[in-house]
């Protein structure tokens, strides 16, 4: 653990701060999560980043839909669907039953639907 001289001097140069809280600093780095669990919610942010997908994502939380579905409403082929659903899928972010020959897409729960909703919601306050 650094002392509160040693973060001042390794701070002062990169953005100038006077005094470091090292209350604040000690718990952030008690409630910091994993690096594993970082790195699957990193992914799962990356994921909802591409428009496209996003897309996706929010005409399912509408019912599930299948593929044809999914690229008549973005007007894209069939095969650039089911790749970005390859995709959702390998985050559980959509998972897919079969019907006979067709597969249908839904979200995987409603922590998906939360997550977007969330940042709509944010987004808007701006």
């Amino acid at each position: 653990m650094m002392t509160a001289d040693e973060l001042c001097a390794m701070d002062e140069d990169l953005c100038g701060i006077r005094m470091v809280h090292l209350e604040r600093v000690a718990k952030a780095r008690r409630e910091l999560l994993d690096e594993g669990e970082l790195d699957r919610m990193a992914r799962i942010f990356k994921m909802l980043g591409d428009p496209n997908r996003l897309r996706i994502i929010t005409a399912l939380m509408s019912g599930e839909m299948c593929v044809c579905d999914l690229a008549a409403f973005l007007g894209v082929s069939e095969s650039a669907v089911s790749h970005q659903l390859r995709r959702l899928r390998d985050l559980w972010l959509v998972k897919n039953r079969r019907d006979g020959k067709i597969l249908y897409y839904s979200l995987d729960d409603d922590h998906v639907a939360d997550l977007v909703e969330t940042a709509r919601v944010h987004a808007e306050e701006k």
